[in-house]
């Protein structure tokens, strides 16, 4: 009898232990879970989006609906261009979406983390934009919602929402994995050679070597001339007069809006972004991938950021110009603004163009100069004394030692704030954070009544102030020169746009095609101001870059993209200049913090102007008066995007 109960608690261990070692092997298994295998797509262009979508029971009966448990989705690729495609999960409340840039002829381990997907997390969040994300392993990720749970998956699909010819993508896998397997580039031979080009790129524009590059700046310099666009010294109309103030300001005249230059020449602004002379993007952890890094040491300016980054466009410059390349550089700069028709240099322009006396300016306060301790969402204390106390501080450094300056057109107060659409989630961090000055203010507030429309509006309140003590700082110590406003990112709440009332121009950063001219009325309707469109681009998925906000087919049609954009904003009497992001393109392995890398420069890595976008440019600007004025009709042709 005893014998037989202790074969029967042996046989049940052994049972147990088998059951146990099935679950475990089970749980493994389930660790990591292939989706698709071996595919290559064809992206067809007749096709508006082209789209390759697969149901989950399509692919295998093993792939779990609910994908909650998962960390990342895992894919190995390789994209023949470095346009932007989306990967798509279909589920049974929409569809989440993420946007993928990818390198161009590289394969790369791609882990995309799943929680992106299903909400708006920090963690892959930028200071700039909240639904940016770079991880600097060739490709960066874009989600602007909507937020959904991928806890009833359906299917998965792959699109491109304008393909440029017949752009593929080859897919070694795509896979579910529990942990972080590391994004790669899985390639041993390099991609960037020693002028920061993209090895794997065809384009006709590439430059062979260094002796060639150094001819054709040699023809750049000699063909560059001055051309005449009744520009005067501040860059008004020759031709127009009315009252100077020795400063830059703004006048409706006969229906029209317009700066007023210093000597009284009526100005329309046209300008460039970043005129600087580098560009960083971070050292990547796989230095193979570098044919010849470039020299660090010219980061002079950064000395912090020996050793973390890279300045190929830099290293060219002074390839070009020697050991004392700003001053060179500066000049060319000058030249190349003066031929193409420019008269405004744009936010964040180095201050070796911004001081030079020789081009009105605009200028971007430092926005954390009037941060306080605790802040919300980049959102300061603005009840406090500390904000006030900040503000005055920061104007004093930074405005008062310009309230002389007549090539000075007025200041920018920040850069699309991530405010507007997340009032009630400022509120609600107020509320939790500790005891400030704001928060006594909430609660005062909300004693009355608590409730979500009551909180947004104690947040316009709140904005209102910060707007209020930064302008009154501002005109403070400087009370020459104009409050340009904060660049909104396209849209912004009706109550936020109205306190910028406050403000001498209404500024915005507006990707579009065609002027939203409805828009830009209301914007005018609730500010009774004159409108800067401070931000704007059209790009070419090419050389290694991707096309940035607003992609066009060629080199040729972001010229006509140009004319056909600032033509017929031009013909809006409320507006009164428009700035082109930026001088220079971004480089292939992501700009510095956010791993953007797109193709917009008026010049690219190598110092070579795009001839098709000047000459367009350089027929506008010869217009934009008599547009301006209604004596002429803005260009009519509409640009090719795919």
């Amino acid at each position: 009898m005893l014998k037989t109960m202790r074969r029967l608690v042996v046989t049940a261990l052994i049972v147990s232990l088998l059951i146990i070692t099935v679950f475990q092997i089970k749980s493994v298994a389930q660790s990591e879970v292939t989706v698709i295998t071996n595919q290559r797509l064809v992206f067809d262009n007749s096709q508006t989006p082209s789209e390759y979508r697969w149901n989950l029971e399509q692919l295998n009966s093993e792939i779990p609906n609910d994908w909650s448990s998962f960390g990342f989705l895992v894919m190995e690729m390789k994209a023949s261009s470095p346009q932007r495609f989306q990967v798509q999960l279909h589920t049974s409340e929409g569809v989440n979406l993420l946007s993928i840039y990818p390198y161009q002829n590289a394969w790369i381990r791609a882990a995309l983390p799943l929680e992106i997907f299903s909400q708006r997390t920090p963690r892959y969040s930028s200071r700039q934009a909240p639904y940016l994300n770079s991880l600097q392993n060739g490709y960066i990720m874009v989600n602007r919602g909507p937020y959904l749970p991928v806890n009833k998956i359906e299917g998965i699909s792959i699109t491109i929402p304008e393909p440029i010819k017949e752009p593929t993508l080859e897919i070694r896998s795509i896979r579910l994995t529990k942990n972080y397997p590391g994004n790669a580039v899985l390639e041993d031979e390099p991609l960037i050679d020693e002028m920061g080009q993209w090895i794997r790129d065809s384009s006709p524009r590439k430059i062979a070597s260094l002796e060639e590059l150094q001819e054709v700046w040699k023809q750049e310099e000699k063909q560059l001339k001055p051309r005449d666009f009744d520009y005067c010294r501040y860059g008004g109309y020759c031709s127009t007069k009315v009252q100077g103030t020795g400063f830059f300001r703004v006048e409706l005249i006969d229906g029209k809006w317009w700066f007023v230059d210093p000597d009284g020449h009526l100005f329309f602004s046209v300008g460039v972004n970043i005129i600087q002379p580098s560009q960083t993007t971070p050292i990547q952890e796989q230095r193979s991938i570098y044919q010849e890094l470039p020299p660090t040491d010219l980061l002079t300016t950064e000395p912090e950021s020996a050793g973390s980054k890279l300045a190929f466009h830099l290293s060219n410059v002074s390839r070009r110009f020697g050991d004392e390349w700003s001053k060179g550089w500066v000049e060319l700069v000058m030249r190349r603004l003066q031929a193409w028709g420019f008269n405004t240099a744009g936010n964040l322009s180095a201050p070796e163009i911004n001081n030079s006396s020789r081009i009105p300016y605009t200028f971007r306060l430092r926005e954390e100069r009037w941060e306080t301790k605790i802040t919300y969402s980049e959102f300061p204390d603005v009840y406090s004394e500390e904000f006030v106390l900040n503000s005055d501080v920061a104007a004093a450094a930074q405005c008062a030692p310009r309230r002389n300056d007549p090539f000075l057109i007025g200041y920018f107060i920040g850069n699309e704030p991530p405010w507007s659409g997340n009032e009630t989630q400022i509120v609600q961090m107020i509320l939790d954070g500790p005891d400030t000055a704001t928060r006594r203010q909430l609660e005062k507030y909300l004693a009355i009544g608590d409730t979500s429309q009551r909180r947004k509006l104690f947040f316009y309140k709140a904005f209102e102030r910060y707007l209020q003590v930064i302008d009154t700082a501002i005109r403070k110590y400087d009370p020459n020169h104009l409050i340009l406003g904060i660049r909104y990112a396209g849209i912004a709440a009706d109550e936020m746009v109205r306190a910028s009332q406050i403000f001498d121009v209404f500024s915005v950063n507006d990707y579009q095609y065609f002027p939203d001219k409805e828009k830009l009325e209301k914007f005018h309707r609730l500010t009774g101001k004159p409108l800067l469109l401070s931000e704007f681009h059209f790009g070419v998925p090419t050389q290694g870059m991707s096309a940035g906000l607003k992609q066009v087919r060629d080199y040729q049609q972001r010229g006509v993209a140009y004319r056909y954009y600032v033509e017929n904003l031009g013909a809006i009497p409320e507006v009164v200049g428009a700035h082109w992001f930026q001088w220079v393109d971004q480089p292939n392995t992501g700009r510095y913090p956010d791993g953007e890398n797109y193709n917009i420069g008026l010049v690219d890595i190598t110092d070579r102007p795009y001839p098709e976008l000047i000459k367009a440019m350089q027929a506008t600007h010869h217009l934009l008066y008599s547009i301006h004025s209604g004596e002429q009709k803005p260009f009519a042709q509409k640009p090719l995007v795919h």
